[in-house]
């Protein structure tokens, strides 16, 4: 029978470029039709080579089954006690991790009820000089009434008192926020030497409701 220089190659795994050195070492027969290179093979040599094989494989076959260990009930038990330490701990990472997660959520709502307890005792403050600026209010218009009072009964001359109330005590009092206490503030500032309603003492600003008016230093 005859073989092409592919069917050769891939039947006695062998390289063309080995083939082609045996052909030009006449190590093996061979004939050219039409431009095509046969290599003459017997059929003893396809059997011989087809036998080889099969006796390698078996070969391989043998040196696996040998080289393959034999599963024993030691082996077993090794692997599921390795398994079961395995599942162990993993265990204790997830039981780890749960109480980070509850230490996590109890310290957040800390935090929170922290907040909130400062809020209102931010509100608190606020309610408190409200309350202490209205008494103080109500108290010199008592006053005020006592004097006109004794005006009218007994003219008798009176010099009027000072309502003279802290810029800042007085912006906590109004329902503004922040920013707006700030731009103020900064108005009041910059006026000073410049507005003889400012009152200054202490590095702290002052103003006399009783007798100036702050409307326009007070818009926001």
């Amino acid at each position: 029978m005859r073989l092409t220089l592919d069917e050769y190659s891939q039947h006695f795994k062998m390289s063309k470029e080995m083939i082609h050195s045996k052909l030009r070492a006449k190590k093996l027969n061979y004939i050219i039709e039409n431009g095509v290179t046969y290599i003459i093979v017997t059929k003893h040599s396809v059997d011989e080579k087809k036998t080889t094989q099969i006796n390698e494989e078996k070969k391989r076959v043998q040196q696996k089954s040998l080289q393959k260990p034999k599963t024993t009930v030691s082996m077993v038990l090794s692997l599921y006690q390795k398994e079961n330490q395995q599942l162990k701990e993993k265990i204790i990472q997830l039981e780890e991790k749960i109480d980070k997660l509850i230490d996590d959520k109890e310290q957040m709502l800390r935090d929170e009820m922290n907040k909130i307890e400062k809020v209102y005792n931010a509100k608190d403050e606020q309610l408190k000089s409200v309350l202490e600026l209205i008494n103080a209010q109500i108290n010199i218009q008592k006053e005020q009434t006592v004097h006109e009072v004794e005006t009218l009964h007994k003219p008798v001359e009176h010099k009027e008192e000072k309502i003279i109330v802290e810029l800042k005590a007085y912006l906590k009092s109004l329902d503004i926020d922040a920013h707006a206490k700030k731009v103020i503030k900064k108005r009041f500032l910059e006026a000073y030497n410049k507005d003889v309603r400012i009152i200054k003492k202490n590095d702290k600003l002052y103003l006399d409701f009783s007798k100036y008016d702050y409307s326009d230093l007070l818009e926001y």
